[in-house]
């Protein structure tokens, strides 16, 4: 299993993608899946180049002293490639099942900002020592900090209007608000965040703005080749109009046209989630069309 997203991850690497992210599951039903934080150090010890992150860390499957210092640990494996993306958890059962708690949103959230604000203080502090309602800290010592300076970028994944995107605002380096089906509601998680980001005197401009432009993308060079993908990649129990929803089905070229529309909103970056892998054509063709278009 590992074998296989290797491979994939270094073919990502040598076409010049900038990152890829690891979901943190413990559990996704029966699919097996590899636990986010070894699987990270072990990419980091075989790739070079390209950023490693977590889309995103759900804070309550680790203590945010732990979880500082397991990601200062792969930002030095990485010689500082790590990014963070933290969340406060989604899925109950999942959390349930492993002996977690899984309180209200409002209760996740606040222990997600706590979280968020003893990582900080253990990444930059010589000591942190800490108090709040859900975690306490007292005289931590994060050693080596992480090799990224002042600290590695965190995302805050969530778009919760009343208090995730209030966190983000206070918190984040970059805000992902997961797929949203429309442009407009895209726009309408921004302007939210801007307002929340004005209700405590932060600059808007200081928070990267990254976007999930589909729910999954397949790409091919011919009609014939896209044709042929959807037909392998579509579920049997699912109709072509209801699959295409969620799914983007085009040229590279297609695909980067639609991508205008976001940069104009400042987005900086796509979150591109291909439904092919770890077969890897469409990101090929993708990287070839950028290729084109830069040279």
């Amino acid at each position: 299993m590992f074998a296989c997203l290797r491979k994939t991850v270094l073919e990502c690497e040598r076409l010049g993608f900038h990152s890829v992210w690891i979901d943190d599951h413990l559990m996704y039903g029966q699919t097996p899946i590899l636990e986010c934080w070894s699987t990270l150090a072990a990419l980091s010890s075989v790739t070079n180049d390209i950023r490693l992150g977590t889309m995103v860390t759900s804070v309550a499957f680790r203590n945010p002293t732990i979880l500082a210092k397991a990601a200062a640990t792969v930002d030095a494996i990485s010689n500082g490639r790590l990014e963070l993306g933290l969340g406060a958890g989604v899925q109950k059962e999942e959390h349930e099942a492993y002996g977690y708690t899984f309180p209200a949103a409002s209760a996740r959230i606040t222990r997600l900002e706590e979280a968020v604000e003893i990582i900080k203080a253990m990444w930059t502090q010589e000591k942190t020592s800490y108090k709040g309602k859900y975690y306490s800290v007292k005289g931590a010592i994060c050693e080596p900090k992480p090799l990224q300076k002042p600290r590695p970028p965190i995302t805050i994944g969530g778009s919760g209007e009343k208090i995730t995107l209030k966190v983000t605002a206070r918190h984040a380096d970059r805000a992902d608000f997961g797929y949203l089906p429309t442009i407009e509601l895209y726009k309408n998680k921004l302007a939210v965040l801007e307002n929340q980001c004005n209700a405590i005197g932060r600059s808007f401009a200081e928070i990267e703005k990254s976007c999930w432009p589909a729910g999954q993308i397949i790409l091919g060079d011919s009609k014939h080749d896209l044709e042929v993908k959807i037909n392998n990649l579509k579920p049997e129990d699912v109709g072509r109009k209801e699959y295409e929803k969620y799914t983007f089905a085009g040229t590279p070229e297609s695909f980067l046209d639609s991508l205008h529309p976001y940069q104009k909103l400042g987005v900086t970056h796509f979150m591109l989630s291909f439904a092919e892998l770890p077969e890897t054509s469409s990101l090929e063709v993708l990287a070839k069309q950028i290729g084109r278009e830069s040279g």
